[in-house]
């Protein structure tokens, strides 16, 4: 007699980016879960890491979300601007864009940078962490237009393009979420028994 397919567990993700519901969805396709947009604000700390950011709204939007939630922080760390904008990188993108960013490193000769992701994870009332990171460049100027945020002048390593020309499965193959998502992913195929559903 086969098995009953065990029912998809719902789990919540707050954001009020759609960007990032687009990606996290494709991430996590055919996982156990029953992923819905919880499509609201959270007190983001001004803090020196995005474990620290992820954590505090994470604790934030506890009470306020029912059942098991995760939400996402990330940023831009550029070696040539010291780091900046770093955890700063939602208030920079408002502020200055990916413009600002651009004007501030005219002329330098280190590009560096690295993109970072945290997803924080309530799960059954434990918190869980997961870090993604993806290292490249800044580009000489803007290219492409998907994506999000600074993604018009990210280029990974071994690649020519930015995140913003690549479609939504080769971003996340290089991607700092998506190399997040997929420790999220293992986590609720294999720790959290969240199996992958069967066709």
């Amino acid at each position: 007699m086969p098995k009953r397919a065990a029912k998809a567990r719902p789990l919540g993700l707050v954001t009020t980016n759609p960007g990032k519901v687009r990606e996290f969805r494709a991430a996590l396709r055919g996982v156990s879960i029953d992923l819905h947009h919880v499509r609201r604000p959270y007190h983001e700390l001004q803090a020196d890491t995005l474990e620290e950011v992820a954590s505090f709204g994470l604790q934030d939007m506890a009470g306020e979300v029912e059942g098991d939630f995760f939400l996402e922080d990330s940023g831009l760390f550029v070696s040539g601007l010291r780091g900046f904008p770093g955890v700063y990188s939602a208030w920079a993108f408002k502020s200055v864009g990916v413009d600002g960013i651009l004007r501030l490193l005219k002329g330098a000769e280190d590009r560096r940078a690295t993109f970072a992701s945290v997803v924080a994870l309530s799960w059954r009332g434990e918190t869980h962490l997961f870090r993604g990171e993806c290292h490249g460049r800044i580009a000489s100027g803007a290219h492409g237009h998907g994506g999000f945020g600074f993604d018009p002048i990210f280029v990974p390593v071994g690649e020519r393009r930015t995140f913003a020309e690549m479609s939504l499965e080769e971003k996340l193959s290089h991607s700092h979420r998506g190399r997040a998502a997929q420790k999220l992913r293992a986590f609720l195929e294999h720790d959290a028994g969240g199996a992958p559903l069967r066709a």
